[in-house]
């Protein structure tokens, strides 16, 4: 522990000594323990370097007016303090122990009721149970019922902070199975940590026969103390060794009878999780009866519940796999009568039961979408095991879009009764997208693309399709259109009926379904973009679009009013050019047209989603061009207008934006060069929701030229592009992560142009020769005074001539020039780097502020009127 840390425990313990009511940060004692707790998972000694926590404890707990948070605190703070055998037996020594858990002392002093305390008291309990001591004191205190009891405490924390009490004494304790034995995987004990087998028997055996009296309510009111049982049994049950397994199977396996046989609705999903523990952990014919039983529920709702959970634990049993399908296939069979369980005489023996379920709007909407979110892994399990060809899924799903969207045809065989109960259901429709979206990995699914993309146009065409819907039916098209290889089956009405709808929808009232249109249309170009270089002979576009150019619906959408639009077209625009920046084609009339207005963005915009968008635009544009081309010209001089703004701009992520954009023009310049270390820092922008290029890495083309010498010229290029005007401005920004990737930059830098090794002497000498202007104020200001405090500090001589340039530099004068060499070696960009690393934590929430702000929050109280400021995190 540090020292100055050690000198104010003592005081800070007497503050919560003699406190009678909380401190005015009520997270200060969080943070007291979450630093014990580090110091004792370290390895250190609480008790040795803290001795006045044992006086702390024993005042507070015989103090009738502490505050129960301090109370609590006290607790937990002694099962931390006791948590190993040594400082358990110092603390055994000073009765310490005894008044603290003291149950009847609680209850006396009418503490008790406070959850607070009860809390304090499980976590404190929790903490010291660590080793066999500890479990001897708790069984010999007679603690084992006490916790049972709040099992089912009013507080919802509570009663789960004992459930995983209980679940901790029992798995942390149990016998280490025998080496190559699958069990519990728990840390290894060796013989002074294995426990005695009477104190653990008793545990077992108490815990054990409540599992089992409590499993089955025995009123509705106790419904509740079952779904706790039923989640502290999964829990045991998934990570128990076979020992302990085996025992408590034993003891519960009549009562999870009991219960599978009431067919509680509520406890359905509960006691599923238990029965697929049970099954996952070893094979039991009594298990595997009680899992056949749930798979045949008379309650449709329970059985389909109950069929989606054995899927989802993906479980290897054909026999109750096949069982599980057919009941989620039931539903939708049902609905489209699209016959996906076979002929009627061989019909689920559940079908009439389910017919009358869904005849219920409620029922019916909720049993259909469980259906539908299970369908992908339908169509993945063994072919043995599914009733009918994937592909007839799909069909399915299609005609269950059909039927929400009222296009269902006259001559559907579905159940019309049930189908009206979907008709306008949002809720299903974006189930059935979602379940469409997955399916292209179904086999055979393929077949059925023609039909997918007709149905999926219709529904944006749709007036009455909500804006999710519509997004959620762009995600389907660009799904389908990845997976796509043919495009033979676009007739010329489907390509006439998207480009129609999507000039409709980039025009709609609600921003929602603009910002959808505007975001499918850059993705649809990504993903031809990819399907081109994967066949050079497809054009998704021209088949998708027949030729029809998206750019003016873009440009277009640059002029919304909401800003998230205006970001969104902005990254479309980037993904619809960039294979043409990839070619090195000849610029078009509307680019220039384009840049100015991203430009005015940039400098204009209240909103950072679009000026962040902006610079994202030109970072994409640069890492694609191939120079030598027609857009050369204008890209590099709209970077310079961009370096400039961007530096300037009052959001952080422009700014990180705009130096990912100077890191680009670093690599361009000294990627040739020995020791430019090329990506510093992955050039990765913040990931952002209206981000230009989501989840991909900015990679400059390769060109031809090569970079061996001449250093000094390339230098000279980048002071001239602003690039390191923007690396110094980021250098002092009051933003860290600005700060710090200009900081990596500069370095980067500085180890290229003007490394201190003697042969680089003569490179040194002419780098030297390059000069960047600083402003004599803001950004440029500040720099000249950090070049000035290492100035005085060097004292050199043969640099008085730069010192006296830098003093001319005062607020409000005229730039100054400075050589870019002397600047990077002089502005201490190694510590400034060390400091930036580090984040302020370090300083305003370690724990010697800690402990001053509690010292001072003491020494103020007593002042009525002084606002008591403390750092909180």
């Amino acid at each position: 522990m540090d020292r100055e840390c050690a000198l104010l425990l003592p005081g800070v313990c007497a503050v919560l000594s003699g406190s009678g009511s909380s401190l005015p940060d009520d997270t200060s004692l969080e943070k007291l323990l979450d630093w014990f707790t580090g110091i004792t998972e370290a390895g250190g000694s609480l008790l040795e370097a803290c001795p006045c926590l044992l006086k702390l404890i024993s005042t507070v707990v015989h103090n009738a007016a502490s505050d129960p948070g301090v109370l609590s605190f006290a607790l937990r703070l002694t099962g931390l303090l006791a948590a190993t055998e040594e400082s358990f037996e110092t603390i055994q020594e000073h009765s310490v122990l005894n008044e603290v858990f003291n149950l009847q002392h609680w209850q006396e002093a009418g503490l008790w009721e406070d959850p607070c305390l009860r809390i304090g008291w499980i976590q404190g309990l929790r903490s010291m149970l660590q080793h066999p001591k500890a479990l001897s004191f708790f069984v010999q205190s007679e603690f084992i019922d006490p916790l049972l009891q709040l099992q089912t405490d009013t507080s919802l924390f509570i009663a789960a902070a004992a459930n995983q009490m209980l679940a901790h004494i029992l798995l942390f304790f149990q016998p280490v199975p025998p080496a190559g034995c699958k069990g519990v995987d728990t840390k290894e004990k060796d013989d002074g940590m294995t426990p005695s087998s009477t104190d653990y028997t008793a545990v077992v055996k108490s815990i054990s026969g409540y599992l089992k009296e409590s499993l089955v309510p025995k009123e509705s009111k106790n419904v509740r103390q079952s779904l706790q049982t039923l989640k502290l049994l999964a829990l045991l049950l998934a990570q128990a060794g076979p020992p302990l397994r085996d025992k408590l199977l034993q003891t519960v396996g009549d009562s999870l009878e009991e219960l599978v046989t009431a067919g509680s609705s509520e406890l359905t999903l509960p006691l599923m999780d238990v029965i697929l523990s049970a099954c996952s952990s070893g094979t039991d014919e009594r298990i595997t009866r009680l899992l056949s039983s749930m798979l045949n529920i008379n309650k449709p709702a329970d059985l389909i519940h109950a069929a989606a959970a054995f899927l989802r634990r993906g479980q290897h049993d054909t026999v109750h796999t096949a069982r599980a399908v057919r009941i989620l296939l039931l539903p939708l069979d049902i609905m489209t009568g699209q016959t996906l369980l076979g002929t009627i005489s061989t019909a689920d023996e559940h079908q009439f039961s389910v017919v009358e379920q869904l005849k219920s709007k409620s029922s019916c909407i909720s049993i259909i979408c469980v259906c539908l979110s299970n369908t992908p892994q339908i169509t993945l399990t063994p072919p043995d095991v599914l009733p009918c060809l994937p592909v007839s899924i799909v069909t399915t799903v299609l005609s269950l879009l059909k039927i929400c969207s009222g296009n269902s045809p006259s001559s559907s065989t579905g159940c019309s009764e049930v189908s009206r109960n979907v008709i306008g259901s949002g809720k299903v429709q974006k189930c059935a997208l979602e379940a469409l979206t997955t399916l292209t990995s179904s086999p055979g699914a393929k077949e059925r693309i023609s039909e997918v993309f007709t149905v999926l146009i219709q529904y944006l065409e749709n007036p009455d399709s909500d804006p999710t819907v519509l997004h959620k039916s762009y995600q389907a098209l660009l799904k389908w259109t990845s997976v796509c290889t043919d495009f033979s089956f676009i007739t010329d009405q489907l390509r006439h009926d998207l480009v129609e709808v999507v000039k409709k929808r980039v025009c709609d009232m609600r921003w929602e379904v603009k910002d959808s249109t505007v975001e499918f249309l850059g993705h649809l170009a990504g993903v031809c973009d990819s399907i081109k270089a994967a066949a050079e002979e497809c054009d998704s576009s021209e088949a998708l679009l027949g030729g029809c150019s998206t750019t003016p619906l873009l440009r277009e959408a640059l002029q919304d009013s909401e800003s998230y639009v205006r970001a969104s077209a902005i990254s479309a625009l980037a993904k619809t050019l960039t294979h043409r920046w990839q070619q090195g084609a000849t610029l078009t009339e509307e680019e220039p047209e384009i840049v100015s207005r991203l430009l005015e963005i940039l400098s204009q915009d209240s909103e950072g989603f679009p000026r962040r968008a902006v610079v994202q635009y030109f970072i994409s544009w640069y890492s694609s061009h191939s120079p030598p081309s027609s857009s050369s010209s204008l890209l590099m001089q709209s970077v310079r207008s961009v370096l400039s703004q961007g530096r300037a701009d009052l959001d952080w992520e422009v700014k990180v934006h705009t130096l990912v954009l100077a890191e680009l023009l670093l690599d361009e310049a000294f990627s040739g060069h020995p020791g430019y270390k090329k990506g510093s820092d992955s050039h990765h922008a913040p990931p952002h929701a209206y981000g230009v290029v989501s989840e991909q890495a900015y990679t400059l083309h390769t060109h031809t030229a090569t970079h061996t010498e001449g250093a000094e010229s390339d230098l000279a290029v980048v002071v001239e592009q602003g690039v390191v005007s923007v690396l110094l401005s980021g250098l002092v920004d009051c933003d860290r992560p600005v700060a710090l990737k200009a900081c990596r930059l500069l370095i980067t830098l500085r180890e290229t142009v003007c490394p201190l090794s003697l042969g680089a002497l003569d490179a040194s000498a002419a780098m030297a020769t390059v000069s960047c202007e600083l402003p004599g104020c803001g950004w440029g200001r500040e720099i000249i005074k950090i070049l000035k405090m290492k100035k005085s500090d060097q004292a050199k001589e043969e640099d008085i001539a730069d010192q006296r340039g830098l003093n001319g530099a005062e607020e409000g004068a005229d730039s100054v020039c400075v050589s870019v060499c002397e600047a990077l070696r002089s502005l201490g960009l190694d510590e400034r780097m060390e400091v930036l690393t580090q984040s302020s934590d370090h300083i305003h929430n370690s724990p010697l502020s800690l402990l001053q702000d509690i010292l001072t929050a003491s020494a103020t109280h007593t002042k009525p009127g002084e606002e008591v400021i403390v750092d909180c995190y």
